[in-house]
């Protein structure tokens, strides 16, 4: 299955990642942090959760555009974090030897890749034995959405199909422990942890604005888009509601 990062790298994609921090991202991962420690951060994007992540080791980020990185590596220079460094690779070939590394963290990757299970056992890889595994990834089937109506309903089933067709699964935090346990992961806790990720109109808009791009494109089941799309336009039209994500949040060892 091709592999693409759904959402894009447009400007209100960037934005929405930039506004990302450890503080509210990384709650539940810094625990396992101690001084000296080496971390590393997979799909870091721009860098911003990467920043805030274990101030007293030494972070690497790592995404695999290198766009994203040389973003981060600005901030990085500009906030003065020297012990941070970012570098464009593969989740499934990661540039670090077996066994160096005490924490992997993950936020809003795992949803995007086509072969998590290959990703774990690559972060399996790293890992020093009795290094730890933090990662967050999304599912949209316990989304809270307020009023939920059939407009909403369509629309968001094209936005699944889209996130499917670039190699995704958009309810990822459903299988997600599952997954650490088939890759040799032990002592795995979850939780989910509901977040306002953005306002109930704007992911009326977002989720509209990706599916105008897709039908505007040459590709494979463009009626489903098509209809999804019109339903996405009742939908920005309609009254203000509420959305929540739903965030599952996964610790385990190596």
């Amino acid at each position: 299955m091709l592999e693409g990062y759904a959402p894009g790298y447009g400007r209100d994609a960037v934005s929405m990642m930039s506004a990302r921090t450890a503080a509210e991202r990384a709650t539940f991962a810094q625990p396992l942090f101690g001084p000296g420690m080496w971390v590393v951060d997979l799909g870091c994007g721009p860098g911003s959760i990467t920043l805030g992540l274990a101030a007293e080791s030494r972070v690497a980020g790592v995404d695999v555009d290198a766009g994203q990185i040389a973003m981060a590596r600005d901030v990085a220079r500009r906030a003065g974090r020297s012990t941070v460094d970012f570098v464009a690779a593969s989740a499934y070939a990661l540039p670090f030897a077996s066994g160096s590394v005490d924490v992997a963290f993950s936020h809003a990757l795992f949803e995007h890749l086509a072969r998590p299970l290959d990703a774990l056992a690559e972060l399996r890889r790293v890992l020093k034995p009795g290094g730890r595994l933090a990662l967050s990834t999304s599912d949209w089937s316990k989304a809270r959405l307020r009023p939920k109506t059939a407009n909403v309903d369509a629309a968001l089933r094209g936005h699944y199909l889209l996130r499917r067709q670039a190699g995704g699964n958009p309810f990822a935090g459903r299988v997600i422990a599952d997954q650490c346990a088939t890759a040799g992961f032990t002592e795995i806790a979850s939780r989910a942890r509901y977040r306002s990720d953005m306002s109930y109109r704007d992911l009326a808009k977002y989720v509209e604005a990706r599916l105008e791009a897709a039908i505007a494109e040459p590709g494979r089941d463009r009626d489903q888009l098509a209809s999804a799309a019109r339903s996405a336009w009742m939908w920005t039209r309609g009254g203000d509601g509420d959305f929540s994500q739903c965030w599952v949040e996964v610790t385990a060892t190596r």
